[in-house]
């Protein structure tokens, strides 16, 4: 004859733990949900790197303003941007969010700053929509 109590500590040792389909069905719900975080997240870091391209160039803009109070002009499109870390008016250029340079040029005495956007390369849409120092109004 086995103890009672002995029968009730396997009885404890088996209602303490998870069954196999419980764990299963608790890790479907995490995917589920991590799945629906991801389709919510994923659109908005592609705008927050427009933003932020859109911050470099207004930050480059700014440089290139303070360069023009000190020298009476803009770089020429040959020197770049590289004449804003030389002058120390920035300490680094930039790299877009994407992992390009900033295209620099100097049409006429008008400085535009471009970021081709996610495909490094002229024109596009969405998210290879280039970024540009035209688009936003200047101050």
């Amino acid at each position: 004859m086995t103890h009672p109590r002995k029968n009730d500590r396997r009885m404890n040792r088996r209602r303490r733990g998870m069954t196999l389909i419980e764990i299963m069905v608790v890790m479907t719900i995490m995917a589920l949900i991590m799945a629906g975080v991801a389709v919510a997240i994923i659109p908005r870091l592609d705008e927050a790197r427009v933003d932020t391209a859109r911050q470099d160039i207004h930050t480059i803009k700014t440089a290139l303003d303070m360069y023009y109070a000190k020298r009476g002009r803009y770089p020429d499109t040959a020197t770049g941007l590289a004449a804003l870390t030389e002058g120390q008016f920035l300490q680094d250029v930039p790299i877009d969010p994407w992992g390009n340079d900033y295209v620099y040029l100097n049409e006429g005495g008008k400085p535009v700053i471009i970021s081709y956007g996610a495909d490094g390369a002229p024109g596009g849409e969405g998210t290879a929509a280039d970024v540009s120092s035209k688009d936003r109004p200047q101050r």
